[in-house]
Parts: structure tokens; C-alpha cells; sequence
């Protein structure tokens, strides 16, 4: 009875958020520029990587199998500045010799267009209605990406999502393969330890809990086809989600990426945990193999190199610090002893502002 019930309020929950979706297109409101809070989290990310076939190699006759990245932003300073600087390391990266990096769209869902149309290839999408975000703009994400998936003319055959506060440190192949998708593994993400609330999203019918992965819907490399199917129902999982004051206190800031993760199962669409996709300063020291910085936390430091996380170092980096204007160009370096990481990204950073036309106008 108990299963009964809980499948019945999933059918009406999402007949709701779907008579929602129906209704968003002709959606034309501003957003309120609140972002979510970080994780305060700590503790480091255990999950141990899954084996990836590294060996692929092209012959002559062999096809590549490209992927477009995508980006969803607001047209805020802060996301601006950062999606500025991803762009300008996706170029660098993208030339290489046998590569699966395709085309690249900054997804705008400000719902008009902005000063640097002409810098970043960019898709407008419309913003969800004014109120219905709830102060949580990611929100907006998988509605943007409903839009663009619909619209554009996508030329390759797999995605990879990313976000404004990735720096690509390598040219990133497809990871995806067998009908996968590609993903980073999150230790945050717990679906076993939250199986009594999702269960009103992914039914007992549907398979163990464990058919969640740990994962939000960034970055992973995923089909085109496959993404198409996902992303409507990523939508209405995240508003039935978010309306439902259970789910909002368990998921918080992470809310999105439960919903993303949800939907990917609920199609049946499986990831390779893939922990070399990318690294978060300052708890992961070295670049080794991987492929992006994700800077969503502060570092800071005091003048002899060590981490003073949770107050405020003699020396800092916090993309928060720059969220009505870009940072300056030529950024101050961490001082000596600060891990390889931090190091890496902010001369990734003062390289792009150096070379980036225009930059802080």
C-alpha cells in the first residue's frame, strides 16, 4: 500500500510540474540574482574511479565522436566574467590533434541578449516565471537546457554539460561510451542515505536506490538523444522537487543535481564515475590527470602557505569576491606552499584576463 501511495502523489507531482512546462514558453521574466551557498564540506571525496578504456586511438578511417559543450548562465557580472574565461580556455583547448571537443554555447537564460554575443557563442533561452525559482536560480538550468535542446541546431552527437566556474586544464576527450554517460562523482551526493525521500521520485518499481548515481548533471558527457529524453523530466523533478518542503531542507544547494541524477535513472541512462573528469581547490591538491578545475570553493591561505579554510587567509581567491565585478587583471599569486591546484588556477586565470579583449568593460 505504502508503494501504492508513494508511486500515486510521484504520477500527480509530476502531471503538475509537466502542466508547468507546457505553460513556460511563452515565459518572459527577469531573475533575481541570488546564487546558492557553497558547501561547507570538508571531507574528501572518497569515491575510487571506475575504469575507463583509455586506449581508443583514431586511425585514418576512424570517426571521432564529438561532443558540443554547453554552459548555462545568467547575465550577471559574476557569471559573466567566468564564462569569459572558460570560453577563452575551451579555444585553447579544442584545436589539438585527434580530439572529441566540438562546438561550444554559453545557454543565456536571461531571456535577452547581452554585450558579448559576439565573444561567446551563446543561445538565448527564456527564464522560468518571476517567484518560481524561489531565490534558487539554478533552478533555471535544466529549463534553459529543455530550450536549447529543443531549438538548436546541435551538430554533434553527444553533450558535454559544464559550468561557468570550470577552467578547462587539458583537452578533454569523450569519456562517454556503450550507451553511458560520463560523469563526476560527488560525496555529497547520497542516494542511499536519502532513500525515503526519493523514493517519491524514483519508485521501488524502478529498480534499487543505487541506480542513482552520485552526480549532478556537471560536468558529464552524456548522448544527445539520451539528454533529449532526460532534460524535460530533470525540469519537473527540480519544481516538484523544490515545492516540496521535505526535499528542499534534505537537498538544499544540491537540490538540482539530486534532481538531475533521478531523471538519468529514471530513463535508464547510466554513468561512468569518472573521478580524473576534474578537481576542486583547494581539498584537491594536484592537477595529475584531470581534465577541469571546478573553483566553486574559497581558498584561502595565510603568507606561509597553509589552508586557513573558514576564515579569511592573508592571501585569497573566492570567485565570490567578484560578484559585481570582474577581477582585475594580474591576480597576486599564492604564496609560497600553496598546493599545485591553486597555484594552476590562478595563473589560468590572470593568463585568460590578460588576453581576453575588453576585459572588465
Amino acid at each position: 500500500m505504502g508503494c501504492g501511495n508513494v508511486f500515486f502523489t510521484l504520477i500527480i507531482t509530476l502531471s503538475v510540474a509537466l502542466i508547468t512546462y507546457n505553460i513556460l514558453i511563452s515565459a518572459n521574466a527577469s531573475l533575481k540574482q541570488e546564487l546558492p551557498g557553497p558547501s561547507t564540506s570538508s571531507i574528501i571525496d572518497p569515491i575510487i574511479q571506475m575504469p575507463v578504456e583509455k586506449s581508443r586511438k583514431y586511425g585514418s578511417n576512424a570517426e571521432k565522436r564529438l561532443f558540443h559543450t554547453a554552459v548555462t548562465a545568467s547575465d550577471s557580472v559574476y557569471n559573466t566574467w567566468q564564462c569569459r574565461v572558460m570560453y577563452y580556455w575551451f579555444k585553447k583547448h579544442k584545436n589539438g590533434p585527434n580530439l572529441d571537443m566540438g562546438g561550444f554555447t554559453r545557454i543565456l537564460h536571461s531571456g535577452k541578449p547581452d554585450n558579448y554575443m559576439n565573444e561567446i557563442p551563446t543561445f538565448i533561452a527564456q527564464p522560468l516565471p518571476a517567484g518560481m525559482d524561489q531565490g534558487y536560480i539554478v533552478l533555471n538550468r535544466p529549463w534553459a537546457f529543455v530550450q536549447w535542446l529543443q531549438k538548436a541546431d546541435i551538430k554533434e552527437d553527444y553533450i558535454l554539460m559544464a559550468e561557468p566556474d570550470h577552467i578547462i586544464v587539458k583537452p578533454i576527450p569523450n569519456l562517454s561510451k556503450d550507451g553511458l554517460g560520463a560523469a563526476f562523482p560527488f560525496f555529497y551526493i547520497e542516494p542511499k542515505k536519502y532513500e525515503s525521500v526519493l523514493r517519491k521520485y524514483f519508485p521501488e518499481e524502478k529498480g534499487p536506490i543505487t541506480n542513482i548515481d552520485p552526480i549532478g548533471n556537471s560536468p558529464v558527457i552524456v548522448g544527445k538523444d539520451s539528454l533529449k529524453k532526460i532534460a524535460p523530466t530533470w525540469m519537473n523533478v527540480s519544481l516538484a522537487m523544490k515545492k516540496d518542503p521535505e526535499t528542499d531542507k534534505a537537498f538544499g544547494w544540491v537540490l538540482e543535481m539530486y534532481a538531475y541524477a533521478v531523471s538519468s535513472a529514471l530513463h535508464g541512462v547510466g554513468n561512468i564515475l569518472y573521478k580524473d573528469f576534474m578537481i576542486q581547490p583547494p581539498w584537491d591538491t594536484e592537477i595529475a590527470n584531470k581534465f577541469i578545475i571546478h573553483y566553486t570553493y574559497g581558498c584561502d591561505y595565510d603568507l606561509k602557505g597553509r589552508l586557513t579554510y573558514g576564515k579569511i587567509g592573508e592571501w585569497r581567491f573566492d570567485k565570490r569576491s567578484f560578484d559585481t565585478e570582474a577581477p582585475p587583471r594580474n591576480l597576486p599569486l599564492p604564496p609560497p606552499g600553496v598546493p599545485e591546484s591553486v597555484v594552476t588556477l590562478v595563473k589560468m586565470v590572470n593568463e585568460a584576463t590578460s588576453n581576453i579583449p575588453n576585459w572588465g568593460s
